[in-house]
């Protein structure tokens, strides 16, 4: 069955975003990140996409050059009136309204041996965590100081035991990541 992949960027104090909810400080060059070797082999490993509505509304439901060819499950209390545009053969948009148990099942089942990667934001990340769905997490620090925003691990209703894996630097990166002890 799939792994479950819980990724995010964040600054070096915590923020996956600033405080008027921009994410342009994290990432100053998105064309430049799509084409580094570290991406290009999560797009080839990952199966499936799941992510929260907030995520999915930021791209204001154009998925058109999505860099994740696959299955995307949105988590949301409700689906968009209007069909996401950019939708293939390979990629497809299922909105997922009863919860996110129910978006990671599905994903798993889409994704095969493949991985499933959980992007997006902090609350679909935490409520994954929360509820024991993460095998692996893997945390991308940049060297910026955001001040406030939402922070990655707020709400978390458990302790949660972390095995590291891997470090990897880069000069705009500390690549951290982690096996989710169950």
């Amino acid at each position: 069955m799939a792994n479950v992949l819980l990724g995010m960027t964040m600054s070096l104090d915590g923020f996956i975003n600033d405080r008027h909810g921009s994410v342009a400080r994290l990432y100053p060059d998105l064309a430049a990140l799509r084409e580094t070797e570290a991406l290009k082999r999560q797009i080839a490993a990952t199966g499936a996409v799941v992510m929260g509505r907030r995520a999915y509304d930021m791209a204001e439901g154009d998925l058109t050059g999505y860099e994740f060819q696959t299955p995307i499950f949105v988590v949301t209390h409700q689906a968009p009136a209007t069909a996401p545009r950019g939708q293939n053969d390979r990629l497809r948009v299922y909105f997922v309204t009863d919860g996110v148990a129910s978006a990671i099942g599905q994903a798993k089942a889409a994704a095969g041996e493949q991985e499933v990667v959980v992007i997006g934001g902090a609350n679909t990340a935490q409520q994954c965590l929360n509820a024991g769905l993460v095998d692996e997490l893997q945390v991308e620090i940049r060297p910026v100081l955001l001040g406030a925003g939402t922070r990655f691990f707020d709400h978390l209703a458990a302790h949660i035991e972390l095995e590291p894996i891997a470090v990897s630097q880069t000069p705009l990166t500390t690549n951290l990541r982690f096996r989710v002890v169950k």
